[in-house]
């Protein structure tokens, strides 16, 4: 699987070590492939843990916090949308080693798909399989790629039904994709029932085309420069209208000053955090 799938999960693993959890997840450690487990246990020491915060911060400054809040901020969408039987079903658009489906304990009656490519979905069933024995009765993978297939079709072939009430989380997947696959997939989760939500985030446009750096030269330079990864970006002020489009109605954008007011701060914490990323909550 693509570092970029364990790398999010990786941080999430290593921040268990420190006593004030950003996204508490007893699943972390256990989900990561072997070699990846390592550095996840050896980061109980301290001076392992912060070594690891260092060399994610000299490429984005603020991104490891940045990363958990992020997390965090989605957990908490989707644990408000299902309380009181609010939902009907949760896909999750790029999966990677994600446990949202298991951290989050308000979706443990809640029908999960998780979608993402078929390489990355064989190894996360394996890594599911090895953590908890049987397949969770209620995850459902499911291998598209967003880019050429039909994610819809894809999903009701799996047993979705788009008469469904569904929080659709698509978290740091955007970046990756060209504004008409980002369009098309919007698109496509336009299809669900009434009272649906959509959770996700997006880069800056300005980060992305290279105006303003925001602290992350050294990671823009790799990904978007060099690999050619990162390729779509958006203005947070035009989101709603982007949205609006596809019968969505834009509820809460959250960035750095909402994640150190709601998270950083009850927690005590002073970590810096990054402008390039937000997240976005948007209901039908």
């Amino acid at each position: 699987m693509e570092r970029t799938a364990v790398g999010p999960t990786l941080i999430v693993a290593i921040d268990q070590y420190d006593e004030r959890t950003l996204v508490p997840d007893p699943w972390a450690v256990r989900i990561l492939p072997r070699r990846w487990r390592v550095p996840a246990v050896l980061s109980r020491f301290k001076v392992v843990r912060n070594a690891m915060i260092a060399a994610t911060e000299n490429s984005v400054r603020g991104g490891w916090a940045s990363l958990l809040c992020r997390k965090r901020y989605i957990d908490d969408v989707l644990a408000g949308a299902a309380s009181g039987g609010g939902l009907d079903a949760v896909v999750i658009l790029g999966a990677g080693y994600d446990t949202r489906a298991h951290r989050v304990l308000q979706l443990s009656d809640v029908p999960v798909w998780e979608v993402d490519l078929p390489d990355n979905i064989a190894a996360k069933t394996a890594a599911l399989q090895r953590c908890f024995g049987p397949m969770p009765a209620n995850v459902t993978p499911v291998s598209v790629d967003l880019e050429h297939g039909d994610l819809i079709g894809s999903l009701t072939g799996a047993g979705f039904d788009t008469g469904m009430r569904t929080a659709f989380v698509w978290e740091s997947v955007t970046m990756y994709l060209t504004e008409p696959v980002v369009r098309r997939t919007l698109q496509a989760t336009s299809a669900c029932a009434a009272g649906s939500h959509l959770v996700f985030t997006h880069f800056r446009k300005d980060f992305v085309d290279g105006v303003s750096l925001y602290g992350a030269q050294k990671a823009r330079e790799r990904f978007a420069d060099k690999l050619h990864l990162w390729r779509y970006g958006i203005d947070p002020e035009d989101v709603a209208g982007v949205l609006a489009e596809y019968g969505w109605r834009e509820t809460e954008q959250a960035g750095a000053s909402e994640y150190r007011k709601r998270y950083l701060a009850p927690a005590g914490r002073s970590d810096p955090l990054s402008e390039i990323e937000r997240a976005v909550w948007a209901q039908r």
